[in-house]
């Protein structure tokens, strides 16, 4: 490497990570950082930004990337148990790896496309989830699903937290795909399945990923099991360590929210999920917020969300539902749940000026921001770590077309007998 500078832009907008605008020529280093520029550094690249606005990369913090292959199917219209029986558990029968891989290297295409670098991802066959996003050159949280029910992958709960075991044991925190323990929920995992989870998670210092609260009928039956909501359980039997991911986390209690932030949780707001499975409810941000829970988004699988992976879409989705509930049209601005779907990114994208969702621009040049949450944008670039991983409306590191060629032919086979 001859310089720590990757790429200079030149005549651009850039908003950093705290969202603030910055006009003229920058530098993109390979850390990550980005300074002004002189224009006669030692750069990999020199690009023209006059039509370009450069944001940090989005993040998706909870999602099924390999279900792209049920995405949008017959099921469309069902109930969740009708959606579960009919469609999913049916075609998860036939899972493979090679399934897995055709159906997440047509996710990682839609998250590079529309400028999302990271993904926490739960789904079977984490290593295979795990190669493929590396090979795309982006970063992810994968987590291996554990559950006491049988598992495409795996006989038992016991023998996927071997495989974990071993995957947590040789990875390193520099590592762009870090892997997670993935117990599904109270519902599918036994309390000791949960707490060996646990104890795995403390042993190897690695991340929790569980749905919880999804549902007013996981939260009956989970009270009628423990007489406890789940939360409650979760910290009775102290199953939660620093930095566990909390998908969904609709349908809990002012004291539950508490116990999240004295555990240092992530919750993941997932509203497109919510809606088109009609769960009743979606996460309350107003009281995570005043207990100061790190809330993120997420768009959940594909199949489930109805919306792809897109997490723009989400994150419009978020600040409409929020302000709707809690009748308050003063929650989520523009830059603050972009905000939430860009912390502690490391990585950048640049996005189409052109791109007729991107105005008007306002007199002050200032509406960037509330155009890409609430219109959506054409992602050009991304860089992560100084590499090149979408330049100029091309995916250098996936050949799209034929990502989506393999995805279609799988689902032929896959759906067959099925659909």
């Amino acid at each position: 490497m001859t310089s720590e500078y990757a790429v200079r832009y030149t005549n651009t907008v850039l908003y950093d990570s705290d969202g603030e605008k910055h006009q003229g020529d920058f530098l993109i280093h390979y850390d990550g950082s980005w300074s002004n520029s002189n224009g006669d550094e030692d750069v990999k690249q020199v690009l023209d930004g006059s039509n370009k606005v450069i944001t940090r990369s989005l993040q998706n913090w909870h999602t099924h990337l390999a279900m792209q292959l049920n995405a949008r199917d017959f099921s469309d219209g069902f109930t969740l148990d009708r959606w579960l029986n009919e469609a999913i558990f049916p075609t998860e029968a036939k899972l493979n790896p090679e399934y897995v891989r055709v159906g997440a290297t047509a996710a990682t295409a839609e998250l590079i496309a529309t400028g999302c670098s990271f993904a926490a991802d739960m789904y079977f066959y984490p290593a295979i989830t795990g190669d493929v996003l590396s090979k795309a050159g982006i970063r992810g949280l994968v987590g291996g699903p554990v559950s006491d029910f049988a598992l495409p992958s795996h006989p038992d709960a016991k023998s996927a937290l071997d495989e974990l075991d071993s995957m947590l044991k040789d990875q390193s925190i520099e590592d762009k795909i870090q892997y997670a323990i993935a117990t599904h929920s109270v519902y599918l995992c036994s309390e000791e399945t949960l707490l060996r989870a646990a104890e795995l998670a403390e042993k190897r210092n690695g991340r929790l990923h569980i749905h919880v609260s999804e549902t007013r009928k996981e939260v009956a039956e989970c009270y009628e099991k423990t007489g406890k909501y789940p939360v409650e359980y979760l910290d009775s039997i102290d199953f939660f360590k620093p930095g566990t991911v909390c998908a969904h986390a609709s349908w809990v209690k002012k004291n539950e929210i508490r116990m999240l932030n004295n555990h240092g949780a992530t919750a993941v707001h997932c509203p497109s999920s919510n809606m088109k499975l009609a769960c009743g409810g979606t996460l309350s941000l107003p009281a995570y917020l005043d207990a100061g829970v790190d809330v993120r988004i997420g768009t959940d699988g594909a199949a489930s969300s109805g919306n792809g992976l897109n997490i723009l879409n989400e994150a419009r989705t978020a600040a409409l539902v929020q302000r709707h509930d809690h009748w308050d049209p003063t929650l989520l601005p523009a830059k603050d749940v972009f905000n939430m779907i860009t912390k502690d990114s490391k990585d950048w994208v640049a996005w189409d000026l052109e791109d007729f969702r991107m105005f008007p621009r306002g007199r002050s040049n200032n509406r960037h921001l509330a155009n890409l949450v609430f219109n959506g944008g054409n992602c050009l670039d991304m860089w992560v770590d100084g590499q090149a991983i979408r330049l100029n409306g091309v995916t250098q590191t996936i050949d799209e077309r034929l990502a989506l060629e393999n995805l279609d032919n799988a689902v032929d086979s896959y759906y067959e007998g099925i659909e």
